[in-house]
């Protein structure tokens, strides 16, 4: 068996390295050159450190990862830090590094397992056989600054992952459009050389104030990177009034703007420009099973309504489509292989559709900003119930666990209806129970 992965980043690197690693035939198709930048806040909760973990990747402060004890949150003149929990399932410590460098090591970890990730490859569209079958792509050859050379190639394969990120053009080239029925978000970020690179919390502000404390939209974030520079940033829901009328770039420096001077969180201290990216939520891209062709990670809108969260989800998405192509190996006509690759959508679906309902209500709720306001003059003067918030939006609950953390959150998903990732139906209102 072959199989094609297009996107080189944390879906498809781990996709790859355990391909490779169950002997499978794996080329990885990545449009631009390690190392290479991604908008991301470089925070690793302890449900993505599993999955880094699991893949045998090291992670140690000399490879340039550091190690944090748990969330720091603020919000209306309240501080509340919530260590990372002890669970059997997830190590009880978080990560931060950039993913200039996160992605690079992932990649070469693919190679080593032996699969070939081809640089500077840019995907254009899907190649279908007869009947509709996902069986390749077509790719601009790109020269090292990223302009087309004018070459053309077309690849092969029995299985095509798709794990191109938000835009995702090989989903699109075969009409999968994104649903305006779930959460989008939008994140910006940048790196300020700052004393405070070496803080051991991840910290979260669920209030964002400018200079005179005017407040401010969305949600916003201060990750020590412990290279002598902090990666600050924020995030806004269209759940939110203001979304898409901002300019979230001066958002950005108007919270900045507020913030203690000796921080350095300043245009004179400020590392490389702001940098945006969208975050596609709540399975915001389905069926993620179509013929041939598995969607992974924010393809696949894999990324939680929560938090903003895809880096775990994506690297788990891969583990779990990689079980099922092996599993379908055993499989000897295509149409059985494809009957046992279709079970990859319904997985996915009942590992985490239950948690994205929930985060779809939670981000209508917290675009209210009265509602938002109430939640948080009510939750923060309370640690226990923020560490049980925590569990919530980490998603950070021992399966079959004992804990009463644990029971409150079976019952919680117990009582939704699962965000579905099959086909798009024609209704596109949201609800609690509009799940398809």
């Amino acid at each position: 068996m072959s199989v094609l992965i297009v996107g080189a980043g944390p879906a498809g690197a781990t996709a790859a390295y355990y391909l490779a690693a169950a002997g499978i035939e794996t080329t990885v198709i990545e449009k631009s050159f390690f190392p290479r930048e991604k908008v991301c806040g470089d925070g690793f909760t302890p449900r993505a450190v599993r999955e880094i973990q699991l893949l045998g990747l090291p992670h140690g402060e000399d490879l340039g990862w550091r190690r944090n004890v748990g969330l720091r949150l603020i919000a209306g003149g309240r501080t509340v830090e919530v260590p990372w929990p002890v669970l059997t399932e997830f190590p009880s410590y978080g990560l931060v590094r950039t993913r200039l460098g996160f992605d690079q090591q992932l990649a070469q970890h693919a190679r080593s397992a032996g699969a070939q990730i081809l640089e500077g490859h840019s995907v254009t569209t899907a190649v279908r056989d007869k009947v509709g079958r996902v069986t390749g792509v077509v790719v601009n050859i790109l020269d090292s600054n990223g302009r087309k050379t004018g070459e053309t190639k077309t690849f092969h394969a029995d299985v095509v992952l798709a794990a191109d990120g938000n835009s995702t053009r090989t989903a699109v080239s075969i009409g999968l459009a994104k649903r305006d029925d779930r959460p989008l978000g939008v994140a910006v970020r940048t790196y300020f050389t700052s004393p405070r690179h070496e803080d051991p919390w991840m910290e979260g502000w669920l209030e964002l104030p400018d200079a005179s404390g005017r407040p401010l939209p969305g949600y916003g974030w201060v990750f020590g990177v412990g290279d002598g520079t902090s990666n600050v940033g924020l995030g806004i829901l269209n759940s939110s009034a203001s979304f898409g009328k901002l300019d979230y770039k001066q958002v950005l420096r108007d919270w900045t703007a507020g913030m203690p001077a000796d921080w350095n969180f300043s245009p004179d201290y400020q590392v490389g420009e702001i940098r945006g990216a969208a975050l596609p939520m709540g399975f915001n891209r389905t069926p993620h099973y179509s013929p041939g062709l598995l969607l992974l990670g924010d393809a696949g809108g894999m990324v939680s309504p929560f938090n903003g969260e895809g880096i775990s989800y994506a690297m788990e998405s891969a583990r779990y489509a990689v079980e099922f192509i092996v599993r379908s190996q055993a499989v000897s006509s295509a149409l059985g292989r494809d009957h046992v690759l279709s079970g990859y959508g319904p997985y996915v679906q009942g590992q985490w559709g239950s948690h994205f309902t929930l985060g779809r209500i939670f981000a209508q709720l917290i675009g209210k900003p009265a509602i938002l306001r109430l939640a948080l003059r009510t939750g923060m003067p309370i640690p226990v119930l923020m560490r049980f918030v925590v569990r919530v939006l980490a998603n950070l609950t021992d399966q079959g666990g004992k804990g009463f953390e644990d029971r409150v959150i079976r019952v919680l998903e117990s009582l939704v209806p699962a965000t579905g990732n099959e086909a798009a139906t024609a209704s596109r209102g949201f609800s609690a129970r509009s799940t398809g």
